[in-house]
This record gives structure tokens, sequence and C-alpha cells, in this order.
């Protein structure tokens, strides 16, 4: 006998709350599950095609862990050394670009900035500011990362954990599946599907759009000679995901570092415009269209409340699960949507069929 709704909906609900205590106690130790199950959902696509070509499942996930490994090495001997000191220099030279734009000022424009201007004091005091708090923020970040068991759990963990579930993310994939309720089979995975449309589209695409962008920027404003091109490439390409904003922070910080470094030589700063310039055009016309599509479902302020909301109550963690679950709840939300639109609630006695 097939058990009534309301017991179904106490049952599921019952789940639903028992993952979110669990979430919120051992968000940390979480961390590297999800990091892993996130890295193995991302180079799943890449396994498959391994597969079609005739690779075997076991083939297929050694050469990927092989080439990440590779991948990961250039990155921790080059770029990750580079990024990090370049961050420090940034944040240590901010009090100085923010006298330099006061001097700037002053000399425009004297009655702006005279000894008592509010101007004046929030410009020192601005600068005063990040160079505080963004060393702090640094020092509390490589101070964490160097304690023995996050490195362990981070550098360690986590890439057995993708490695393992990539290895078997099909056969998971069909257990899963054999455990839906059958009932409700169909419509679960109707649902699964559309999920995973909406995280592939958004995750798999924006992720590879993120780290072309950030790439050709970082590279870009290199050559070009600007002292933290690295970093405001960086930066660019992390918010890339939200449209038009990482081009918007990028730029403006790049201009204004180029303002301070090639004041009088306008070719340069022209040159550090004209990549976000670029940038732009290139990812609205062939990178977004082509690797994410015009549906992904996720709409920017949606998933700007998800990161808020999920980062306030479990962390870090719940930041990474952020984009997954708002892309869940939109799912869900548009499919009872359309089954209210389909209800008798919805269309009232007016529309039932005359007897």
């Amino acid at each position: 006998m097939a058990l009534t709704a309301r017991e179904q909906l106490k049952y599921w609900g019952i789940a639903a709350i028992a993952f979110v205590v669990v979430l919120w106690f051992l968000g940390d130790v979480l961390l590297p599950f999800v990091l892993g199950g996130a890295i193995a959902y991302f180079l799943d696509p890449a396994a498959d095609r391994l597969e079609r070509l005739g690779l075997s499942r076991v083939a297929a996930t050694a050469l990927i862990t092989v080439v990440g490994i590779l991948a990961f090495t250039v990155m921790l001997l080059f770029l990750i050394p580079t990024l990090i000191r370049q961050a420090v220099e940034l944040f240590e030279v901010a009090p100085a670009l923010f006298n330099r734009l006061r001097d700037f000022l002053a000399e425009r424009f004297p009655d702006l900035v005279n000894s008592e201007s509010a101007l004046r004091q929030s410009l020192v005091s601005m600068g005063e500011t990040i160079q505080a708090k963004g060393g702090e923020l640094l020092n509390t970040i490589l101070s964490s990362a160097a304690g023995l068991i996050n490195v362990i759990m981070l550098f360690v963990i986590v890439p057995v954990v993708a490695v393992y579930l990539l290895l078997d993310w099909d056969r998971m994939v069909a257990r899963v599946d054999r455990l839906l309720p059958r009932d409700h089979a169909p419509t679960i995975r109707k649902l699964a599907r559309d999920i995973d449309a909406t995280l592939a589209g958004f995750i798999r695409g924006m992720g590879t759009v993120c780290i072309i962008l950030g790439t050709y920027y970082a590279v870009a404003l290199m050559l070009i000679g600007l002292q933290f091109g690295l970093v405001v490439g960086f930066i660019a390409g992390l918010v890339t995901f939200i449209p038009y904003l990482g081009a918007l922070i990028g730029g403006a910080l790049a201009i204004g570092l180029a303002l301070f470094q090639f004041w009088g030589d306008w070719v340069s700063i022209g040159l550090v415009a004209g990549v976000f310039v670029v940038g732009q055009v290139v990812e609205g016309n062939f990178l977004t269209p082509k690797l994410v599509g015009s549906s992904v479902g996720l709409h920017p302020v949606w998933l700007l409340l998800a990161l808020a909301i999920f980062g306030t109550l479990f962390g870090f963690v719940g930041m990474l699960v952020a984009v997954p679950l708002a892309a869940v709840i939109g799912v869900v939300t548009r499919f009872a949507a359309d089954q209210y639109l389909s209800s008798q609630l919805y269309r009232g006695a007016s529309d039932q069929d005359p007897r």
C-alpha cells in the first residue's frame, strides 16, 4: 500500500532537516569531500568522452589524474607563489596609491582635499584599512593553510576523493537511481536531468569561461607591463560568473593601477582598457554562448542571494554548495509552478468541464 502524500512529506521533510543538521555540524569535515565531489562532477564529461574514444573507465580516470597532477605541479611551482607575492605587495602599496591619488586631487581640485576635507580623510582611512585588513586576511589564510591537518585534507584527501568518485561516478548514479521510490522515479529523474543541465551549463560552462578569461586578462596585463597584472586577472576571472561584474571590477582596478603606473603613457593605459573591452566582446559573443548557452536557469541575483545565505549559515562549505542547491531549488520551484498552473487551485471552478 502506497504512503499518503502527508506521510511522504513527513519522511522527506525529516530527511531534509537531517541533511541540514549534518551540514551544520560537519561543515569543516565535509569540506574536502565537497571539493572532491565538485571536481569529479566537473571532470565526468571528459572521462565519458575518453570512454567513447575506446579507453576504459580506469584508463580514462588515470589519464585525467596524471594531467591534473602535472597542471597542479606547474601552478604550485610557478603561478601560486607569484600570485601570493603580488597580492601581498598590492596590499602593502595601497596606502601609497591612495596618497598619490590624494596628491593628484589636491593638484587638480585643491578645494576638495584640504586638511579638513572629508574626502581626504576618507582616502587616508581607506588606504590604511586596506593595508591592515588585507594583510591580516592574507596572514590568516596563509597561517591556516600552513597547518599540517589542513594541508593533508586539501592536498591529499581532496584528490583521492575526486579520483575515486570520478572512477565510480556512473555506478553511483545507477545505484542512486535504483533506490528511488518507484511511484515518483520518473518525476525525480526528470528533475534530476533538469538540475544536471542547469549545473552543467553554469558550473562547467562558467567555470571554463572564468579560467579562460582569467588567464587571458593575467597574461595580457603582464605583457603590457602592469605591475599587479596577475592578481587583477585572477580577480577578474574569479568574478566573471556574475555578468559584467568581472570586467567592471577587474577593469576599474586595472585602469586605476595603470593610471598610477603609466601616467602620461596614454598608449599603455589604452592597451589596459582595450584588454577588458576585447575580453567582454569575446565573452559575450563567443565564450558564453558556446560554453554556457542561453538558458542556464540561474539568475545572477538569485545566485548572489544563495551565496550570501548559505555562506552565512554554513561558512565556506555553504558557499561551495550554494550553486548546486540554488539550482535544485530553482528547478523544483519551476516544477512546482508548472504543477500549480495545471492544478484546479489555479484554474478554479470556472475551468471545470461542464457535467
